[in-house]
């Protein structure tokens, strides 16, 4: 039997949390890497459409600056260990075209909100809901999600704006989410909803 679950849609400031399209995660030639080009592209439309409304719009990318941040994380997956402070794989994807206003939160495990400040910088820009997008589903994407929840905010991932290496990782994963955590709705659905 299914639980039963009511949609929350989005409130009157959804601020949009882009995790780690990163040039790590969408250039194959790095070990972390797939080729997305559909991934990034609902990013752009998504990242059109805050800026028109001059809603907050917030990136995030994983970068290591000394042996000892997420030692286990990193002992556990050692692809990791090339997300070091200063290399092109931590810089946001550029097809993205970030402004210099958009900040990017440096993290160091999955979650965009663990050991960072995106919560308090959620709460100084008076964000109500969240749409979160990026890579992978089955890991950051998902972590931040369950997270944003846990910080009390409705949260929609639009399935276009998300990706995963692996495509039953991310069927799985997105099924999941809506279950529990998230309206995991149509990129159109999620710009109707703007």
């Amino acid at each position: 039997m299914d639980l039963q679950r009511h949609s929350l849609k989005l409130g009157e400031k959804p601020a949009l949390i882009v995790v780690d399209i990163i040039n790590g995660f969408t250039d194959p030639a790095c070990s972390l890497g797939s080729d997305c080009p559909d991934v990034v592209e609902a990013n752009v439309k998504l990242l059109s459409a805050f800026r028109e409304k001059n809603l907050p719009v917030f990136f995030t990318t994983v970068v290591y600056h000394s042996d000892d941040e997420a030692r286990v994380f990193r002992k556990r997956l050692p692809a990791l260990n090339v997300l070091e402070a200063g290399s092109r794989w931590t810089e946001v994807d550029p097809r993205l075209g970030r402004r210099i206003h958009e900040p990017v939160i440096e993290k160091q495990w999955a979650s965009a909100f663990f050991k960072t400040d995106l919560a308090h910088r959620l709460r100084a820009c008076k964000a109500d809901s969240l749409v979160i997008t990026g890579l992978t589903t089955s890991g950051c994407v998902r972590a931040s999600v369950l997270d944003g929840l846990q910080n009390e905010y409705p949260v929609v991932v639009p399935r276009e704006a998300v990706g995963d290496r692996n495509a039953d990782a991310h069927a799985a994963n997105l099924f999941d989410m809506h279950a529990k955590y998230a309206d995991v709705l149509s990129l159109e659905e999620t710009l109707a909803l703007l």
